[in-house]
């Protein structure tokens, strides 16, 4: 189900592709996923940040950014090492990017519906004080493309030619996973996702 939506997306002009400089740790042998690199915030300097973001601000981090990185399985420091990876595409918005478009875009920018959706899903009251410090922060900075993949062993792999040694970003595939674990239950699971009346 995650390769399906990832399909649709690409389809759509959702996804883009470039080629970032990510850590690698030369004593364990791999790219180091996010939550194995951990360093000090180069926005605040909180000094426990982790590869993907900071907890204390609340900014997106790419993990290259971190100040005094380190390998949180042999606290070797990581070398920043070249690799091509995929986007989504969440402004929509290509102008001085620098990254290559897989497909052409069909539909708006994001950004505006989501701030109007957010702005009711708040008013309801249902969301922590952690989540709108967090989305709020990432709209004020104004919504970016945001890696879909990773070069790690393990995860859902991405069904794409040039990417199928890649695996899709947990932050991508684990919110799908809740419709994806209806679906071991029933094989009506979109009739029961798209239910409007619950």
């Amino acid at each position: 189900i995650a390769q399906d939506v990832f399909s649709r997306l690409l389809a759509r002009g959702f996804v883009l592709r470039d080629t970032v400089q990510q850590l690698r740790c030369e004593r364990c042998r791999r790219f180091l996923a996010d939550r194995f690199v951990e360093g000090t915030c180069p926005f605040c300097a909180y000094g426990e940040a982790r590869g993907d973001q900071c907890d204390k601000c609340g900014k997106l981090i790419n993990a290259v950014e971190l100040k005094r990185p380190h390998c949180k399985l042999c606290h070797e420091e990581p070398v920043v090492t070249p690799t091509e990876h995929l986007f989504l595409d969440l402004p929509k918005a290509r102008m001085g990017t620098g990254m290559a478009p897989l497909s052409p875009p069909v539909s708006p920018q994001l950004q505006e519906p989501l701030e109007r959706w957010l702005e009711r899903a708040w008013g309801a009251g249902e969301w922590t004080a952690n989540a709108r410090h967090i989305t709020r922060s990432w709209l004020r900075d104004g919504l970016r493309p945001r890696c879909i993949t990773r070069d790690l062993a393990w995860g859902t792999p991405v069904p794409l030619d040039g990417f199928r040694d890649k695996v899709f970003y947990v932050w991508f595939d684990a919110p799908i996973g809740y419709l994806s674990i209806t679906a071991t239950y029933t094989e009506h699971w979109e009739r029961w996702w798209k239910n409007p009346e619950q």
